[in-house]
């Protein structure tokens, strides 16, 4: 039994079996010389008999890559020796005219079916810190704050237990080869467990979890796209080869595990969280723990600056709400769940909008602003270059960087949760775009 499961295990973690499902969807693969030779990206290359006697190669006036370099018409000498040397190293004449559009010059793959690529590409980004900027925020000022908040506490968590084991057990990512890597933006992180999978998971269940008893909907839509949600976000991180079938699979199983635990827990104590300064403090004093006693590996890797993100970013999102209680703004609604869904008028879509934009506006500025505040006050406690610290991507080795690093991610990311609870809806109250119900969502 033991040996089954660990010979299971063995072919779930195979990087053969990502570099097949990569093939599977359009990707194709290829570390020979061979193949390497002549590398097309939106090119004509035509050969052409001009008599019976003599073969010539003409080629286009496109642009061709030759081994990643540009060759322009006046090196067509150079092109047709590659595609000489190809043809006697093959035995296959090339004949047809092809024509092929590619996604990607890499040498080691060819991208061939756009549809596959961007709909990962864009799957990938729902567990990005862009897409979190963007949906905490709109879910808080033009759907439901309450809700909202219980979300983003389960995803802090369960993000937070991802990370922190991604660097406790330290399973690198696929190899490459046999697979290929199409993004590298996460690649310094280890790869066990998948926090794409864990988040593309908790989110959308979790929302469905929360709302399911509180508003009038077909509970089978919602339980239809939250699957769809996570197989989309899931199986983006095996098509860009970011992580074994393994890591997935132990993300998915670790979240449900958790969720059993802290969707009934963070149900009913929410709300005593945001209206109890003491519980309020405990949170932000666990937040800044965790980053303190962040178990960290021989290398950097970005996890520990990521953690800081989502621990800050929940601490303050309570924080602001705590705020609205505490000024007396906010109240416990009148009315009892479950609730109609009301679809938006003309004008109430035009608020949207407005708090929108504007919402989204002060984030980007606040964001802004505590970095050069960060940047500028440690550095010159540090009596360094504030300028050049933050110019700097070199984290490996260097103390200062990683310190005022996390000091300002977290410092942003604990404004903007205050900000968009407590000073953008205050904003839009005073200029007549606010939600109605924001201040009764406790």
């Amino acid at each position: 039994m033991v040996l089954e499961l660990i010979r299971i295990m063995d072919y779930l973690k195979d990087p053969q079996l990502v570099a097949s499902i990569q093939q599977f969807f359009g990707v194709e693969i290829y570390y020979d010389k061979h193949s390497k030779i002549i590398q097309k990206e939106k090119k004509k290359c035509i050969y052409t008999q001009i008599d019976d006697n003599e073969k010539n190669y003409v080629s286009t006036s496109h642009i061709k890559k030759i081994n990643g370099y540009e060759v322009n018409s006046k090196q067509s000498n150079a092109c047709t020796k590659q595609i000489d040397f190809l043809q006697q190293e093959t035995k296959e004449p090339i004949t047809e005219h092809k024509e092929t559009e590619i996604i990607s010059s890499n040498p080691d793959y060819t991208i061939t079916n756009s549809f596959w690529y961007y709909l990962f590409v864009f799957g990938t980004e729902l567990g990005d810190e862009i897409f979190y900027s963007m949906f905490f925020p709109f879910l808080f000022w033009n759907v439901d704050g309450a809700v909202g908040r219980k979300i983003i506490l389960i995803w802090a968590i369960i993000m937070t237990i991802g990370q922190i084991l991604k660097d406790v057990i330290c399973w690198p990512r696929p190899a490459c080869p046999p697979a290929v890597r199409l993004q590298n933006k996460w690649s310094q992180e280890y790869g066990m467990p998948s926090t794409h999978a864990m988040v593309g998971f908790s989110i959308p269940f979790s929302g469905i979890l929360f709302t399911i008893n509180k508003y009038i909907y077909p509970s089978s839509i919602g339980y239809v796209i939250a699957f769809l949600w996570c197989i989309l976000v899931s199986m983006s991180r095996l098509y860009l080869g970011m992580h074994t079938v393994l890591d997935i699979i132990a993300g998915i199983i670790l979240t449900i595990v958790l969720m059993i635990l802290l969707v009934p827990l963070v149900d009913l104590t929410n709300s005593y969280i945001i209206t109890n300064f003491w519980l309020v403090a405990i949170l932000i004093i666990i937040s800044i723990i965790t980053i303190i006693y962040y178990p960290t590996s021989y290398k950097w890797t970005p996890t520990r600056s990521d953690t800081a993100m989502i621990v800050s970013v929940a601490a303050g999102v309570h924080v602001g709400t705590w705020l609205n209680y505490f000024t007396g703004v906010l109240r416990a609604s009148q009315s009892s769940p479950p609730y109609h869904i009301i679809w938006p008028t003309y004008s109430m879509l035009g608020h949207l909008i407005l708090r929108t934009v504007l919402g989204f506006s002060g984030v980007v500025a606040t964001k802004v602003v505590c970095k050069f505040l960060s940047y500028f006050i440690l550095c010159s406690i540090l009596q360094i270059n504030w300028k050049k610290l933050m110019k700097c991507q070199d984290y490996d080795g260097n103390r200062n960087k990683v310190f005022v690093d996390l000091v300002y991610k977290y410092a942003s990311c604990f404004m903007i949760g205050v900000n968009a609870m407590y000073l953008l809806p205050q904003i839009f109250s005073m200029i007549g775009i606010e939600r109605p119900a924001f201040y009764t969502e406790i």
